[in-house]
């Protein structure tokens, strides 16, 4: 029997966004009421509601073309699907503190601790318990993050992508940038804003799923991420 472990935030309005991106807006634009002509009647009952938010929203994938002027063209709708359905790990960061960063020898202290080694294709997920310690708080935003040289050695390890329970993949001031740089160079991405990764602590390979729409030239996508276990032999 296959066990879904769901990695997604919830999506609702005012929720909390990376400091640059707009605010969440969710407002019913039509009743079951209206489109029924029923006008006596105590209760409304949306059918439809209207999405105002960026494509960098919640749990979600970052394009290449996000990456760097350099890499327009590669846009989420134009990156192969294979690259959001791959075989998972997660490691284990949690000692990490906020904006504190987290280097190659963090990386391969968690794959030694874990008994487990990173393979070509990959999602690397890196549990840092930073969402339930701070989400909605102050210090939401002052999360633990990758160092460039931690970036360039998951890239050189062949992932498809790695990701992350903060709003960015580095410390924002320090790292962000060039994360996020060496991840267009290298051509592999990364996902933002995951939650239940202590589920997946210390249970062996899954699959990962985290497909994302296809918005044409898009630059990101919100995306239902989840782990698989129990599918067969990975």
């Amino acid at each position: 029997m296959v066990e879904i472990i769901d990695l997604s935030q919830e999506i609702y309005s005012g929720m909390p966004v990376y400091k640059s991106l707009p605010e969440v807006k969710m407002e019913m634009y039509a009743s079951h009421e209206e489109w029924g002509g029923i006008t006596e009647s105590n209760t409304v009952s949306p059918s439809v509601y209207k999405l105002d938010m960026s494509e960098h929203t919640g749990t979600h994938v970052d394009s290449l073309s996000h990456m760097g002027r350099e890499f327009r063209g590669q846009s989420i709708d134009t990156m192969p699907l294979s690259m959001f359905y791959t075989e998972g790990i997660c490691l284990d960061l949690s000692h990490k503190g906020l904006k504190e960063l987290i280097e190659p020898m963090d990386l391969i202290s968690a794959c030694k601790e874990a008994g487990m080694s990173i393979k070509k294709g990959d999602t690397v997920l890196l549990y840092t318990d930073h969402y339930r310690k701070t989400y909605g708080s102050a210090d939401w935003a002052h999360g633990p993050g990758l160092s460039a040289v931690a970036t360039q050695w998951l890239g050189q390890q062949g992932i498809s992508a790695f990701g992350v329970e903060m709003m960015s993949p580095g410390i924002p001031g320090v790292s962000n940038k060039e994360v996020h740089h060496i991840c267009g160079e290298m051509g592999f991405t990364h996902y933002e804003n995951m939650i239940n990764l202590q589920l997946l602590i210390g249970r062996g390979r899954f699959r990962f799923i985290g497909l994302p729409l296809k918005i044409r030239g898009g630059t990101g996508s919100p995306v239902r991420a989840v782990a698989l276990f129990g599918e067969g032999k990975l």
